[in-house]
């Protein structure tokens, strides 16, 4: 279960369980582009100074269990990853730009929702059997 944190004068406990999909739902999310995706998010994370709790994706859409502050906003967590990971992994990977017909990596709508303490282990593991489905 997640902690509760500590702020100036406030306490918080903040989750969402995001998902986005590629384009066109292509699978391209295999081997080092999947690989190098998790790693790329991560960093995003970091810098922007929330945590990926879970991240796992199946070919053609991410899911991931977020850990942040009141200060992020669902709109500005989303536009960093989407926008970061995209711009890096066309870059890395020209070839997925040929898959997409040159077009964009991102589907622009996005799933989010707010976790409980209470489903928090529920989503981890929806998240953990992405591939497996």
């Amino acid at each position: 279960m997640s902690e509760v944190k500590r702020g100036r004068g406030y306490v918080y406990s903040i989750q969402y369980h995001m998902v986005w999909c590629v384009k066109y739902r292509h699978k391209v999310l295999i081997g080092d582009i999947d690989t190098r995706l998790k790693e790329i998010l991560h960093q995003i994370a970091e810098e922007h100074g929330f945590t990926i709790l879970q991240v796992e994706s199946d070919g053609d859409h991410v899911h991931l269990l977020i850990d942040c502050t009141p200060q992020h906003s669902i709109p500005n967590i989303i536009k960093a990853l989407k926008g970061v990971s995209a711009r890096l992994l066309f870059k890395e990977f020209p070839q997925l730009k040929e898959k997409l017909g040159g077009g964009n990596l991102w589907n622009p709508s996005y799933f989010v929702a707010t976790v409980s303490e209470h489903t928090e282990a529920q989503i981890k593991q929806y998240i953990q059997n992405q591939k497996a489905r």
